[in-house]
């Protein structure tokens, strides 16, 4: 005797493990490992530190946005000063014009291509925002980070 065939279900059946019983594969690291963070976020990280590191002596820089971009605009494009015989830029200052606050932007590329590793990208970093709080302030980088430049 034959049993009857049952047609198949239309909706696949959920999968509650992979093919060999070994379960589901999960993320290779956590969150909190430093393997999940993209190079953008430890490089935003860096910046964000830096930025604090200053906030604690200049208070007035509370009122400054700074910003990350991948790379400079093209010269003569959304720069007002170009840069097409400079060097390309790592970081630039929008001083507020009345309709808002002071802008500081760092360039991460052009960072990360003149450093080799974590340490040296976090210097240079912290390096270009002294620079621009400094041209912001009107003051030396010596006098907005007295440790500017030994490092």
């Amino acid at each position: 005797m034959d049993s009857p065939v049952t047609p198949r279900p239309t909706e696949p059946r959920p999968r509650r493990r992979d093919r060999h019983g070994r379960g589901m594969r999960g993320p290779i690291a956590p969150p909190q490992v430093p393997l999940a963070t993209s190079r953008s976020d430890a490089f935003v990280d860096l910046v964000h530190d830096s930025v604090q590191r200053l906030e604690r002596r200049w208070t007035q820089l509370a009122d400054v946005e700074f910003t990350v971009r991948d790379v400079p605009p093209p010269a003569g494009e959304g720069d007002p000063d170009g840069w097409a015989d400079d060097p390309v830029p790592l970081g630039r200052l929008d001083t507020a014009d009345g309709s808002g606050n002071s802008r500081i932007v760092i360039y991460r590329r052009p960072v990360e291509i003149r450093t080799k590793g974590r340490e040296e990208r976090a210097l240079l970093v912290h390096e270009v925002i002294v620079e621009q709080v400094a041209e912001l302030l009107g003051l030396a980088p010596e006098s907005v980070d007295p440790r500017y430049g030994q490092d």
